[in-house]
């Protein structure tokens, strides 16, 4: 069984939700780290922990970030992080993969399903192994707890339910 860290100096874990339906905001987190256990070449039979800090959120707006962190949406201070465990993985085709797990946030998990595109493994700097991924899926909001949201003057919805994960990992093999 091989076991892969994740290299967050060369990932990114980011999300985007609509705003006053018209236009997207992204966001990601910029603390996170992440292990995978596995003993196919084709991460097939993975064992997957992943967890990001609820304080780390950056959407380009400290305004909005401090709101976010708040208890109308993460409740940082009593959730100060999120976290996924992978239950299942399917191999969908030579680099797609189909992982299904528990993604907990406010302290409510629920099931997610992912698109994994695996990008194969090199020799990176050092001779260590290192593997590529790009991961995307879709939740609701509303799902945990993140019930907060505005009506316009115009009656339009402020923040939509809707959020998409677009996630890009490097992983590197452990000696």
């Amino acid at each position: 069984m091989a076991t892969w860290k994740l290299d967050a100096a060369h990932s990114e874990v980011k999300f985007k939700v609509k705003h006053l339906v018209i236009s997207t905001v992204t966001g990601q987190f910029n603390s996170f780290s992440g292990i995978i256990e596995s003993s196919r070449g084709d991460f097939s039979d993975a064992n997957i922990s992943f967890e990001a800090n609820i304080d780390s959120i950056d959407t380009n707006d400290k305004g909005r970030d401090g709101h976010l962190m708040s208890a109308d949406f993460f409740d940082a201070a009593k959730y100060p992080k999120l976290f996924f465990k992978s239950k299942t993985v399917k191999k969908k085709s030579d680099n797609e993969l189909e992982v299904a797990g528990d993604i907990t946030i406010r302290g409510i998990t629920k099931d997610i399903k992912l698109k994994v595109i695996f990008n194969g493994i090199v020799n990176g700097f050092g001779g260590a192994e290192v593997a590529g991924f790009e991961i995307s899926g879709r939740l609701n909001r509303l799902d945990f707890g993140l019930h907060w949201n505005g009506i316009t003057e115009a009656g339009g919805i402020v923040v939509s339910d809707d959020v998409k994960l677009n996630v890009q990992v490097q992983m590197v093999k452990q000696a």
